[in-house]
């Protein structure tokens, strides 16, 4: 089973950047999704920003994670 995790956009340089998320910070792979901005979640999958969220539902999902203690 694949899991995409939700993760706040940190830092950005040209398609790569870095992502956040419960203290985990992870180099990530931004070219799949344009437009980003610092402070944006990204649903990450293998390295790779292939959607942006919106805060409300990043911040909902990141909260039922940690109740299911992943």
């Amino acid at each position: 089973m694949c899991l995409g995790i939700p993760m706040k956009v940190v830092k950005i340089d040209g398609d790569e950047g870095v992502v956040e998320a419960g203290g985990l910070r992870k180099r990530a792979n931004l070219s799949l999704t344009k437009g980003l901005r610092i402070g944006d979640y990204v649903l990450l999958h293998a390295g790779f920003a292939i959607e942006k969220l919106k805060d409300k539902e990043a911040r909902k999902t990141l909260q039922v994670l940690r109740d299911m203690h992943i």
